[in-house]
C-alpha cells in the first residue's frame, strides 16, 4: 500500500505521520506539497495535523483551496482513501467531503492531554480491525476542536451510523466530563457517506509506539491498510481467468 502525506504551509505532524507509517507501519509513503496536483499514484491520503496557513480566517478554510486538494476531492469521489487528522478534519470540513465544522473548544483552551475514545463502527476502511466498542487512548492537541452540525445533520450522521469516534470516560461511557472541548453528541471522528473520508481529532500518530504511551493509533493505520488488501485481493480474484 501506497501512503501520500500532505504538507500545508504550517503543517507540523506531517513528519510525525510520515514517520508513523513508514519506520513503525513500514509502509511505503510519500510526501505531497499543497501545491501538487500529482498524488503520486497513493492508495490513502493523509491530511495531517498542524496550522495550516496560520489557521487564518477560519482552521483549513484557506487550505481548501490549495491545488492539491483538487486532486484530492477527485479522489475521493472516485473511492480513495482519505484520512484527516486534527487540522485535516477541519480542512476535510471546509472542503465539503465531511459535514459539520470544528470551531473553539467549550473552554477556549488549547488542549493537549490523552482522551478515551469508543469505537462506534467497525464498517469502515479505517476500524475494520477494531472491535465494535472497544476503548482507545490516544491524545488530542487542538485549540479548535469542537464538532458542531446542525439537528438534522447530526441525525443523519447517527442514523447512518457515520460516528466512528466518540469521547468517553475510561469505563466507555459519553459523558460530559470525558468531553474535552464541548463536540455535540461528544463527536470524536466522522466519516463520510461512502465511508471512504475519515477525519478525526485525535492523533493516531502520537500513539503508535510504545514510548509516546500507547500503540492505540495503529489499529486505525493497520484497519486501512487491511480494507486495502483485501479490496485487492478482491480484484485480482475478479479479473483471474476463469472469472
Amino acid at each position: 500500500m501506497r501512503w501520500g502525506v500532505v504538507t500545508f504551509p504550517g503543517s507540523n505532524d506531517d513528519h510525525d505521520t510520515l514517520y508513523a507509517l513508514d519506520r513503525v507501519l513500514g509502509e511505503e509513503v510519500v510526501s505531497l506539497w499543497h501545491k501538487d496536483r500529482d498524488l503520486k499514484q497513493v492508495d490513502c491520503v493523509v491530511l495531517p495535523g498542524g496550522f495550516s496557513y496560520g489557521d487564518y480566517l477560519r482552521c483549513g478554510a484557506l487550505a481548501r483551496f490549495s491545488p492539491v486538494m483538487e486532486s484530492i476531492i477527485q479522489f475521493a469521489a472516485a473511492g480513495g482513501l482519505v484520512l484527516g487528522i486534527c487540522n485535516g478534519f477541519q480542512v476535510l470540513c471546509e472542503a465539503g467531503l465531511l459535514p459539520g465544522a470544528l470551531v473553539r473548544n467549550r473552554g477556549l483552551r488549547f488542549i493537549c492531554q490523552f482522551v478515551h475514545l469508543r469505537l462506534e463502527d467497525t464498517d469502515t476502511p479505517f476500524t475494520c480491525r477494531c472491535t465494535s466498542g472497544e476503548v482507545l487512548t490516544i491524545p488530542i492537541k487542538h485549540g479548535e476542536g469542537c464538532y458542531v452540525a446542525d439537528p438534522a445533520t447530526l441525525d443523519q450522521l447517527e442514523r447512518n451510523h457515520q460516528v466512528v469516534l466518540r469521547y468517553v470516560d475510561g469505563s466507555g461511557r459519553a459523558t460530559a466530563e470525558a468531553n474535552p472541548n464541548g463536540s455535540l453528541n461528544n463527536i470524536a471522528g466522522i466519516v463520510n457517506r461512502q465511508r471512504n473520508v475519515f477525519g478525526l481529532m485525535p492523533h493516531p500518530e502520537h500513539a503508535s509506539e510504545k514510548i509516546q504511551g500507547g500503540e492505540d493509533g495503529l489499529k486505525l493505520f493497520r484497519s486501512a491498510l487491511a480494507a486495502y488488501t483485501e479490496r485487492e485481493h478482491r480484484h485480482a480474484a475478479s479479473v483471474a481467468p476463469g472469472h
